[in-house]
């Protein structure tokens, strides 16, 4: 088996460090800069979109954090953070993907300064910033962790776009989403990924 990360410490890369310390997995990494090797020609016939994370597992390339997420989840089974059960397929799937879609659309035009009108409102998949945050902040209040009351490979998603999006400033910190990360970001593997990836990042300046 081989297994290929390639991040940037700076980057959504930080997900799937975590994902991969979550799964006890081993892989190597290979860091790329924004500015030189992530346009190589040899990262450009990986990921032709020029941007981190991707991995590469024997062979198989995966890019998209959401798609790598889910992908090592069943690629690792033993972890046991893919859903078991249908109840919890049909939350983990339906969250991942808000996160991924509606979700990241809202924060990225928000954080650009892009408002829609009540009829661009119609045509955006988000609505409005206001609406898409009330529904994932509901997604974490109503259950112990995203897909119910165990830690999936959802949570690492869910949660690790959570935990970036309020520390600055792009969601509004309250006792909901503070509880939620509370408890992901007690786990071991987030502590260790973090470690790992500042260290790169040090070593990286």
């Amino acid at each position: 088996m081989t297994l290929t990360f390639y991040t940037n410490p700076q980057s959504r890369g930080r997900i799937v460090r975590w994902m991969l310390e979550e799964t006890g997995a081993s892989y190597d990494i290979v860091v790329l800069g924004y500015a030189d090797s992530m346009k190589s020609d040899d990262y450009r016939a990986i990921n032709p979109m020029m941007k981190v994370p991707a991995i590469v597992h024997d062979g198989r390339v995966v890019t998209e954090t959401a798609a790598i997420c889910a992908y090592l989840a069943d690629a690792f089974p033993q972890a046991g953070l893919a859903p078991r059960t249908d109840e919890e397929r049909a939350a983990y799937y339906r969250w991942m993907f808000f996160a991924a879609g509606p979700m990241e659309t809202a924060i990225i035009n928000k954080s650009m300064g892009v408002e829609p009108d009540a009829d661009q409102q119609r045509m955006a998949g988000y609505g409005n910033f206001a609406l898409a945050a009330g529904v994932l902040e509901q997604a974490v209040a109503t259950t112990r962790f995203v897909a119910g009351d165990r830690f999936t490979a959802a949570d690492v998603y869910v949660g690790s776009g959570i935990g970036w999006y309020t520390r600055f400033g792009l969601l509004p910190q309250n006792g909901v989403f503070d509880a939620y990360l509370e408890r992901i970001e007690s786990r071991d593997a987030f502590k260790r990924a973090g470690e790992l990836d500042d260290a790169a990042a040090a070593a990286a300046s």
